[in-house]
């Protein structure tokens, strides 16, 4: 668990947020203010408990967040030098993720509201991925070409403003950061896969093992990481290819799959001023490097979020809801107590379906 220090001697600058995310196996607390000042967070990792297993175990997670959340609120007001009295929203998780560990965080945000008087914020997780580079970054303006790519999610999206996304393209099977820790899983890496792959990968040849690359080239607009997954698992088991060259192999597929699938959005969709990219993948240093080698071909500022806040974070739920008071203004009231937690959850609920299973996102 860790957690930034209380910033004592600097003005707090309105609205005060109290964020709870909770929607997979991060269990996490942040106080963050308007001027983009995280004033204290906390966040507990579940790496230990998920690791025997290869991947989260829903049960698993939700009954880690159910023990840890009361003492984590408890420690990040505490560090901060404050009550309830001082916050004047709270913003929680309530969609998309896994719907044990998005109750447990929501429940708890709906009970301090009630006790607290304060207003109610019910942010979507995706959401709070896709305005995460505003948090750390003040010249963001919209609108914004967003690459949403984690464990759970693989998205293009125009962001035109708070609250107003156009999907240009989802995955139709898997999202790549599942493709991540499959791949870990295969090669014996552990979890969390993502970072494994990608430290081993630097010990590789990334021309070592033939890989394809999923509707490269192709007029449709979506991702597909399915066909390289399975590709991964007959280099493994054919014996034929060292550990760090599939993993390497693997990466630069994945990182050609975006790039691709990217330079389609733009031909289609037309010029941004900036590419964003957001989620758990953007971490990866060889994608970073990738996207903004792209940006720079088009002309476009790039901007990605810090390591701490690609990876799920309640400062970026806490930002969200600092964005969304500023958008509804000084009579909105906040979302109802009896707001659903909501397992899936579409930042464009008007894109239409596409083949495969990408409706999930």
């Amino acid at each position: 668990m860790g957690s930034s220090a209380h910033i004592s001697d600097t003005r707090i600058v309105p609205p005060l947020v109290l964020g709870i995310e909770s929607s997979c196996d991060e269990t996490a607390v942040a106080l963050v203010a308007g001027d983009r000042t995280i004033i204290a967070q906390a966040i507990a990792s579940q790496e230990a408990e998920h690791a025997p297993y290869g991947g989260v175990v829903p049960e698993i997670a939700a009954r880690a967040h159910a023990e840890r959340l009361a003492p984590m609120l408890e420690k990040v007001m505490a560090e901060a030098g404050m009550t309830l009295d001082d916050v004047d929203a709270i913003a929680a998780t309530a969609g998309p993720g896994l719907i044990g560990g998005v109750m447990v965080g929501l429940v708890s945000a709906k009970a301090l509201a009630m006790a607290s008087g304060k207003p109610l914020l019910a942010v979507n997780h995706l959401e709070g991925h896709a305005l995460s580079p505003r948090l750390a970054d003040g010249g963001l303006a919209f609108p914004y070409l967003l690459l949403l790519v984690s464990g759970g999610h693989c998205q293009i999206l125009a962001v035109e403003g708070v609250g107003r996304y156009r999907r240009l393209a989802t995955t139709i099977d898997d999202a790549l950061g599942e493709a991540f820790d499959k791949t870990a899983k295969l090669l014996g890496l552990g979890y969390p896969g993502g970072p494994a792959v990608e430290r081993l990968a630097l010990e590789g040849d990334a021309r070592a093992v033939p890989l394809p690359r999923p509707l490269k080239g192709s007029a449709e607009p979506h991702f597909s990481f399915a066909g390289l997954k399975s590709a991964v698992l007959r280099a493994v088991e054919s014996g034929a290819h060292a550990p760090a060259d599939i993993a390497a192999s693997f990466q630069q597929a994945a990182v050609e799959c975006l790039t691709d699938r990217l330079d389609h959005a733009l031909a289609a969709a037309g010029p941004f001023p900036a590419l964003v990219v957001a989620g758990g993948v953007a971490a990866n240093k060889t994608v970073r490097a990738a996207l903004e080698a792209l940006a720079t071909k088009h002309a476009m500022r790039f901007v990605a979020p810090p390591l701490a806040l690609c990876t799920d974070n309640a400062a970026m739920i806490a930002w969200a809801g600092i964005e969304r008071l500023a958008t509804e203004g000084p009579d909105f009231t906040g979302d109802p107590l009896d707001v659903a937690a909501r397992p899936r959850w579409p930042l464009d609920p008007e894109a239409g379906k596409v083949r495969g299973a990408g409706v999930k996102a």
